[in-house]
């Protein structure tokens, strides 16, 4: 149970603290985003499923492979609350609770939607060129899935869920949900489930390039070949001795106590006065040795 515990805290731990945190100070207000996500789903569920409202919502917010790729980009948008009327709505709504909350309180409104919109599009057009390649291709589609509706906010859950795990380091959560949608396929080989191993490839893509990217502009920032500046006086600079343990201490943001700087002034003082008194004696010495010795006899 123990080594249970300490493998959450390490895969779920910093998740927790920020998710916490945000939680605690500002209650639901710190994911107003996700509510609004989960009452337009509800809402749009609703009305597709009213006489008066299903086609409203097919030529809004549903996007099949047959429509123009103009009409699809627009639709796309919307397109991520609407639920599929073949399964329950509530387990959509959760998702859109868990996943659009904690990805909104870590990576901000912004981010959440772009990365959610990235990982819908990637299933749009795959869909379109899975249809093109043909069912003969191991990646190809038959021409029926052309007039089957995308899959909704499931491929933007699945997007952000990857997302987070890479960001935070929950290495055994991201591995989950890919072996999850593998195992989708494999149960199940329809357009939604090749739609979401779309919407994993386009968001490793993402994750990719923000690692190259960030590594060069580290290596950037150190530049080749650059050393520490030298201290006064030719010696090295270090970090071992009292003046280094100060300049840490100062840049982590600690602040030395009542009367430390001047206590540390008068020892330098008084070190420096010892070390003047020893090369005084050092002279003094190298001199009644000079003058003790006896003249030479010839």
């Amino acid at each position: 149970m123990r080594t249970l515990a300490r493998w959450a805290r390490a895969e779920w731990g910093p998740l927790h603290v920020i998710v916490r945190h945000a939680l605690t100070e500002r209650r639901l207000r710190a994911v107003p985003m996700a509510l609004g996500a989960v009452c337009l789903t509800a809402a749009l569920q609703f009305t597709q499923n009213q006489s008066w409202g299903y086609q409203f919502v097919q030529h809004t917010g549903a996007v099949r492979a047959d429509d123009p790729l103009w009409l699809a980009l627009l639709r796309t948008p919307l397109s991520l609350f609407v639920p599929a009327l073949d399964l329950p709505v509530w387990g959509a709504l959760v998702q859109l609770l868990l996943v659009f909350g904690i990805a909104e309180i870590c990576l901000g409104r912004w981010r959440t939607l772009a990365i959610a919109y990235v990982a819908t599009l990637a299933g749009t057009l795959y869909a379109r060129a899975a249809i093109a390649l043909g069912p003969h291709t191991p990646l190809g589609l038959p021409t029926t899935d052309a007039h089957v509706v995308d899959t909704g906010p499931s491929a933007a859950v699945v997007g952000l869920a990857l997302y987070l795990a890479h960001r935070y380091g929950a290495r055994v959560t991201g591995a989950g949900v890919i072996a999850a949608m593998v195992a989708e396929v494999l149960v199940k080989n329809n357009l939604a489930g090749k739609e979401h191993l779309a919407a994993i490839a386009g968001v490793a893509a993402l994750c990719g390039a923000q690692s190259l990217l960030s590594g060069r502009g580290n290596r950037g920032s150190r530049g080749p070949g650059r050393t520490a500046p030298a201290a006064s006086g030719g010696a090295p600079a270090s970090g071992g001795g009292t003046g280094g343990r100060l300049g840490a201490g100062a840049g982590s943001g600690s602040r030395p106590g009542p009367g430390r700087g001047s206590r540390s002034a008068r020892s330098g003082a008084r070190s420096a006065g010892r070390g003047t008194r020893s090369a005084g004696r050092g002279s003094r010495s190298a001199s009644g040795a000079g003058s003790a010795s006896p003249p030479v006899r010839v």
